[in-house]
Parts: C-alpha cells; structure tokens; sequence
C-alpha cells in the first residue's frame, strides 16, 4: 500500500463516520492525484479555480471537486461546469455568479458560506450578522442553481488546542441556529472546518468535511 493510501486510511480510521475527508491537492502533481484516486479516493479540494480546471481536465470525470480557497467572482465561469462544492462563498454578490453560471451549464452547486472565526486579520469570510442577512434575504429564493448546503470556517494559526477548539465550537453552534432558516435554497448539513494541523479537534466538534493535505502528501 501506497504512503498516501496509507494516510488516507489512517485519517479515516481516526474521524468518526459522520466527517467527510477531502484531500487538498493544490500545488501536487496530477501523477500525485492519479495515485491518490488509484486508491479509491475521489474527493479533491483545490485553492485556485485555474489549477482545478486544469487538473480537471487531466484527470477521470467522477472525482468530487471541492473549491475550498478565495474565489473570485470573475472566475467562477470556469469551474461551474463541474465543481461539486464551493466551501469559501463570503458574499452575496459571489452567491449570484455561481448562480448565474450553474444556471448556464444546467446545474445545481452547493455552497458554503465562509465564517470568519479566527483571531487574524488575514483570513476571509463573513461575520454572522452578515450570513444571517444572506440566508433572511428576499432575493435567495430566485437563485434557483445553488443550494446553501452549511458553513466553512478557519481556526487561528495557533499553538493553542483550546483557541480552536472554541473557535470551532462557536461556528458549530452558528451551523445549529442557522438550521431555523432551512427552505427550497438552504439546507444546512455540511459543517467544513479542520484542516492537517487540527482535523481531529474539528471532528470532535461536530465537523463533516475536513480538508487534508500535508497530513495526507506530506509537507511541501
């Protein structure tokens, strides 16, 4: 058995069956990814919307694409056409492109929206005050080609187990009270937090997606 089948297989004996892996393939070869899908695995998290197209387009057509970085809205035309998830939705304005190129290519894509959760000015997403005004707002139900499937935050760059653990809790108990909001365009399930640094903290926490790379390819 492979080292990455090898990891694979470790991380998900160590996650409860209820957490989802998503091995994080940015800046790894497409031999790295053709390996890690002669595994059986199939779900990729890509950062940038170029790099996924063109793995996209080198690789077999039944691996589940997950765009997990910043997305820009000029560039969601490029990746409607086969992305599964997009984890990092931080506006409305976003929310309607997606929705205007899923409509173009005939589908539906879930999105999460980014909750801004961590102690640093460096990180994306919305306060919660700004999700509510999204998932209240009038003008959702006519986004009929995208579906608000959960949220997606990202803990603080820290050394401390405890910051985490109560950054990931508070997103956990957003995810709960936003499920009151649960209508044709929101349907709260997917919880994305954790990555190979605190995956473990997020699944005790109640994460569903976790997003995995130098655990999983080693570091870069």
């Amino acid at each position: 058995m492979s080292s990455i089948a090898q990891n694979i297989q470790h991380i998900e004996n160590e996650i409860p069956g209820t957490t989802k892996l998503i091995a994080v393939t940015k800046t790894k070869p497409v031999s790295m990814l053709e390996e890690t899908y002669n595994t059986g695995f199939r779900r990729f998290g890509e950062n940038k919307v170029q790099e996924m197209s063109e793995k996209f387009n080198l690789l077999p057509k039944d691996i589940e694409w997950h765009m997990i970085g910043h997305l820009q809205s000029n560039k969601v035309k490029y990746m409607a056409p086969f992305v599964a998830m997009v984890h990092s939705v931080d506006s409305f304005k976003l929310l309607k492109e997606i929705n205007k190129e899923a409509k173009k290519n005939n589908r539906t894509i879930a999105c999460l929206l980014q909750i801004f959760i961590a102690q640093e000015e460096t990180k994306f997403g919305l306060s919660a005050e700004e999700a509510e005004e999204i998932l209240q707002s009038t003008q959702l139900g006519a986004l009929t080609n995208i579906k608000i499937a959960g949220l997606m935050g990202m803990a603080s760059n820290t050394e401390d187990p405890e910051q985490v653990r109560s950054e990931f809790h508070s997103l956990k108990t957003l995810f709960e009270s936003f499920k009151q909001y649960n209508n044709e365009r929101v349907d709260m399930q997917e919880l994305s937090m954790g990555m190979s640094g605190d995956y473990m903290i997020a699944a005790e926490e109640g994460s569903t997606l976790i997003r995995v790379g130098s655990a999983i390819f080693g570091s870069r």
